[in-house]
């Protein structure tokens, strides 16, 4: 999600603010679990934002850097959008039942709140409450799965030790409720949430979906277990448009001179094609599962979207969408 680099950064701010002898380019890689290029990146993002940053060498000559700690945050070095952005990610954070992600975040802003020099605080108020009433982020009424923050926190606990992890799961449709040993990998996050896990009792190697609202409760076990590192959960979910998996089938759309100009700004899989037509239409190829979802979507373009291949799309389209002008081709 896109505040998870801004939590980073803050993140390694505030432990080369903290650390006498500096962070290294290795301590960066254990903190956070990344390759040295990441940790590169990361680490050229702090001093980009912190100048005042000082490069030391330790007793095996490695470079390390650390934050002088001067009891307030240098004036300047933060912005009323760069508060703006932690809180208004928050908020939607919030509105999706993430809310332990958006008390951390809430947490690292009021920290750079209280850290401001007492002038720059009270300058920067009117503009930080003005620019979140323009963002607009007024929480939208509609139907939320509830997700149980201490469910979050013990799976992501989990994922971080290499535990396996033990869930008390209600079914979704039977509303059966039934227990299993599962090897967390990862969640997915969208209009609903999911943990991607592996069960060795019941599918070993095969990952499955499990949305955490139906999540009762889950225990953290003291058994370990050894992440499959072939598994990429990038890989994953481009296998499906949304979040059911499927097997993949090669898609192909169509859409109408009409919306040329919006398609042309959107991604709708990480291995799309996009082909202009020379009658200004647009035509999108890309290879994955979840048909289903992928009608409900294309609803939402109306007659403006021609569905070319595969038949299975084409003959779900015909059924869910029967009762609008939608244009169907064959492929």
């Amino acid at each position: 999600m896109r505040h998870e680099p801004a939590e980073r950064i803050l993140q390694l701010a505030c432990a080369m603010q903290g650390s006498r002898i500096g962070i290294s380019l290795a301590d960066i890689e254990s903190q956070f679990g990344v390759g040295r290029r990441t940790a590169q990146r990361l680490r050229d993002a702090v001093l980009r934002v912190y100048p005042q940053a000082e490069e030391l060498t330790d007793d095996e000559r490695r470079p390390r850097w650390r934050i002088p700690t001067t009891g307030v945050v240098t004036p300047g070095a933060v912005a009323a959008e760069d508060i703006v952005d932690l809180e208004a990610t928050a908020r939607l954070l919030r509105q999706r039942n993430l809310r332990s992600r958006a008390d951390a975040l809430e947490g690292i802003a009021r920290k750079l709140r209280a850290a401001l020099p007492a002038s720059t605080r009270t300058r920067l108020a009117p503009d930080i409450e003005a620019l979140l009433e323009a963002e607009g982020l007024a929480t939208r009424p509609g139907p939320r799965p509830i997700i149980r923050a201490e469910v979050v926190d013990t799976i992501r606990l989990a994922i971080k030790q290499g535990s396996e992890i033990y869930l008390h799961y209600r079914s979704g449709h039977s509303r059966r409720a039934s227990g299993r040993r599962l090897q967390p990998y990862g969640f997915l996050l969208g209009k609903q949430h999911y943990l991607v896990g592996m069960s060795p009792d019941r599918h070993p190697g095969d990952a499955r979906l499990f949305a955490l609202a139906n999540i009762m409760r889950v225990n953290c076990l003291d058994t370990t277990f050894r992440r499959d590192e072939t598994f990429s959960l990038q890989k994953f979910s481009e296998r499906s448009f949304g979040v059911f998996q499927e097997q993949p089938r090669d898609i192909v759309w169509k859409f109408s001179p009409a919306v040329a100009e919006a398609v042309a700004e959107y991604e709708f899989h990480p291995s799309q094609a996009m082909s202009k037509q020379k009658d200004g239409s647009i035509i999108v190829s890309f290879r994955a599962g979840g048909l289903l979802e992928m009608c409900w979507y294309l609803y939402t373009w109306g007659a403006n979207v021609e569905v070319l291949a595969p038949p299975e799309l084409v003959e779900l389209m015909k059924t869910a969408l029967s009762h609008r002008n939608f244009v169907v081709g064959s492929p």
